[in-house]
């Protein structure tokens, strides 16, 4: 069953995780043993993260002088996305991104998913504020050109043109939405519209920025719906863990956190009073959200699977 399926059937709000593909040279024990703890709580589906190369700076000889190579620090989603998947009979989700791939390039990652039965896709533009080995010029310029390749390759079409058989189980994806807006976005109602489009090309469900506001969400989803969306919208929520978040997250997503949040984190005393205070909010965030009947709260795991943990394990 896809996760679009999934999320159709929903009569109980479900949640789902997200997590990283191990850094190079890592093994999956690490992400074997985060998902151990998550697992038995019965995740919905479980995303994983596409990254692309970026440039790093070596050393090329005794004289001291830098070469920049360019690395994929954490390869391997579709990989990992196998290996989640036969580990622990769960639905996985690659992350399928614009930025740093060549149309080419994602053809032979769906063709791979598709030998493996990974079915299920994000389709996401990715990060444009890095330099990648692959030109920008080179990649798709928008997530709305990723989802015309994949609808393609669902009707048996190659990016050259070229026709094959069509897959037995054709890919299902998602989109993400931002319930304060794309910061590249004009304004909501443009951002919306934007997202509207991709649903009209296919996609069956959507997956949210992470916001500390509910009324953000709420409102959001609001405005989608009167704009005609109407498949299911998933809430995304990152645990506050740390004192420093309070500037880095703002400028990283484009999100507001609220006043009442601020205070509280800045008045703890160190690093651990803040995960408290950060998983008492995800918690009534989460609360909140199940009482209004999402179908799916979606967490963003990094540097927080226990947090998540303890939310889940009295919540769903």
């Amino acid at each position: 069953m896809s996760v679009a399926e999934i999320l159709k059937n929903r009569t109980q709000t479900g949640f789902s995780i997200e997590i990283l593909p191990p850094l190079k040279g890592k093994n999956l024990n690490k992400v074997f043993a985060d998902l151990d703890k998550l697992v038995e709580h019965k995740p919905l589906f479980v995303n994983i993260t596409t990254h692309h190369s970026e440039p790093v700076y070596m050393a090329a000889g005794d004289d001291g002088n830098l070469r920049k190579v360019f690395v994929r620090k954490r390869p391997g989603t579709v990989a990992v996305a196998a290996a989640i998947r036969h580990r622990y009979n769960i639905p996985t989700v690659p992350h399928i991104i614009c930025m740093g791939f060549s149309p080419e390039e994602t053809e032979y990652v769906l063709i791979d998913l598709n030998f493996l039965g990974v079915t299920d896709l994000l389709v996401l533009r990715g990060d444009t504020d890095k330099e990648t080995l692959v030109p920008r010029e080179a990649s798709h310029k928008f997530a709305i050109d990723l989802i015309q390749q994949v609808n393609d390759f669902n009707n048996g079409k190659s990016i050259d043109g070229s026709l094959f058989e069509k897959p037995d189980v054709p890919f299902s994806y998602g989109v993400a939405g931002y319930p304060e807006k794309h910061s590249e976005a004009p304004n909501l109602e443009t951002d919306i519209q934007r997202l509207k489009a991709k649903v009209d090309m296919g996609a069956q469900y959507v997956v949210t920025q992470l916001f500390y506001d509910n009324d953000h969400f709420y409102r959001f989803r609001d405005k989608a719906h009167a704009a005609g969306i109407n498949v299911p919208i998933i809430p995304g929520l990152k645990p506050l863990s740390k004192k420093k978040q309070l500037s880095i997250l703002p400028s990283v997503f484009n999100t507001e956190i609220p006043q009442p949040l601020v205070q509280q984190v800045e008045a703890a005393k160190d690093d651990s009073e803040s995960r408290k205070i950060g998983t008492d909010w995800l918690f009534r965030q989460s609360e909140d959200l199940k009482a209004h009947g999402v179908p799916c709260i979606h967490y963003y795991t990094l540097g927080a699977v226990d947090m998540v943990c303890d939310v889940v394990k009295n919540l769903f």
